[in-house]
C-alpha cells in the first residue's frame, strides 16, 4: 500500500486553486469552490467562535465568513488589499474562507501527491490531505471537511 495519501493504481489529473494563509501554501479541488470574490462589508456576529469573522451578503445570500487561519492555530488574519474571500458549498451552506491572497490553478497528477507530515509549521497534520512539491513551493492540499468538521466541534 502507498503512502501517498491520494495516489491511486490509476493516477488522474487534479485541479487545484491555491492560495495563502499566512506563511503556507494551500490548495483544494477547483470544483469546490463556488465563487471568489473581494473583501465585502463583512457584519459581525455577537458571541459568535473567534474563528467566525462574521457574514456578508452575497447577491441576497447570506454567508459566513471564516477565517482558516484560527481554526489551523494561527494569527487570525489582517485584511489587507490582496485579501479575498473563497465562497463554497458545505452541506447546503455558503461559507466564506478569508484567504490572505489566491494563487495559482494548478494541475497536478494524483502520482505526485505524497502523504502530509504530522505537522506543518506547527500546524496539526490532520487539517491536510497531502503535499505536493513544485519546483519553488510546497503546496499543502486542505481537508475542508475536516477544517469545516473542527469548526463545528
Amino acid at each position: 500500500m502507498s503512502t501517498t495519501y491520494l495516489r491511486a493504481t490509476n493516477a488522474r489529473q487534479l485541479q487545484l486553486a491555491t492560495f495563502a494563509v499566512g506563511d503556507l501554501l494551500l490548495g483544494i479541488e477547483i470544483d469546490r469552490i463556488q465563487e471568489i470574490n473581494r473583501q465585502l462589508d463583512i457584519t459581525p456576529v455577537p458571541r459568535a467562535p473567534s474563528f467566525v469573522r462574521g457574514v456578508i451578503n452575497l447577491r441576497g445570500e447570506v454567508v459566513s465568513i471564516i477565517d482558516p487561519r484560527t481554526i489551523l492555530g494561527l494569527p487570525p488574519a489582517d485584511v489587507t488589499r490582496s485579501s479575498r474571500n473563497l465562497v463554497i458549498q458545505s452541506r447546503g451552506e455558503l461559507i466564506g474562507l478569508m484567504v490572505d491572497r489566491i494563487a495559482d490553478i494548478l494541475s497536478v497528477s494524483t502520482a505526485d501527491i505524497d502523504a502530509p507530515p504530522a505537522h506543518i509549521q506547527g500546524v496539526d497534520g490532520r487539517f491536510f490531505k497531502g503535499v505536493h512539491t513544485t519546483e519553488k513551493e510546497l503546496v499543502v492540499l486542505i481537508d475542508l471537511d475536516e477544517l469545516l468538521g473542527a469548526k463545528e466541534s
